[in-house]
């Protein structure tokens, strides 16, 4: 039996879907088959069917127009609540993760530390084995193709993110949710600390030596987590517009 990776990885694969799914994600209200079919130049069946295997790997999620309009009702797609779990059943995911997380920070700073780390080492893996799975060369690849390839992987991981090239040579980086949410309610700290060692090893993977500055935290009420991603010298070039 297939599993949740690989259907997932499957449903992005086709650039058009992706697209899609971009699409929806940045829409405040939800879209209809028409709408998509529209904006994409494709047939409504088509759109149909894109939106349905998004749907199925529960990226998105439809109801039906209440409207009160005549005629057949509409489906109304937009971005699913359900975080995205490769390797668990989300409420298998949510348990272990707790518990890990609790356990460590029994331990103190220590514990902490050893947490922040897990969560670089995770990042610093997820992006290699990206990587792996759609070939890149870094030293050559373009900053928009490791863009490209950072967007796919975070969403991948059940994010919502916004990535930016500043005029600088920084990076803008925005995520409008968190894969560890449940657990950052009791442990809002130190699983913020995780969560950018995790981001941080990720961009390091594509970019060298960088520093993920945190802007702003959905945890103080902001609509989104924000980060500059900044080059340390020995990876000025790596994030040079040029590149």
């Amino acid at each position: 039996m297939e599993c949740d990776a690989q259907k997932l990885t499957s449903a992005l694969a086709d650039s058009t879907r992706f697209s899609i799914y971009q699409y929806v994600s940045n829409r405040i209200e939800p879209v209809t088959v028409q709408e998509i079919a529209e904006h994409f130049s494709i047939h409504p069946n088509v759109a149909r069917l894109h939106l349905t295997k998004l749907e199925d790997v529960r990226l998105l999620s439809s109801s039906s127009d209440k409207s009160g309009k005549g005629g057949r009702p509409s489906r109304l797609y937009t971005l699913s609540d359900h975080v995205v779990s490769l390797q668990f059943p989300p409420r298998d995911y949510r348990l272990l993760a707790d518990i890990a997380i609790e356990s460590l920070l029994s331990l103190g700073e220590a514990g902490e530390a050893a947490l922040i780390n897990m969560g670089h080492r995770m990042g610093k893996e997820m992006a290699k084995r990206a990587i792996k799975e759609y070939p890149l060369l870094k030293e050559t690849a373009s900053l928009s193709e490791k863009l490209d390839h950072i967007n796919r992987l975070v969403i991948a991981q059940g994010l919502k993110p916004d990535i930016e090239a500043l005029p600088d040579g920084q990076l803008r980086f925005r995520v409008y949710n968190c894969t560890f949410s449940e657990s950052a309610k009791r442990f809002p700290n130190s699983v913020c600390k995780m969560h950018n060692a995790l981001l941080t090893g990720i961009f390091e993977t594509y970019f060298g030596n960088i520093e993920l500055r945190e802007d702003e935290s959905m945890l103080s009420g902001c609509r989104s987590c924000n980060y500059t991603v900044i080059h340390l010298p020995d990876a000025c070039s790596q994030l040079s517009p040029e590149s």
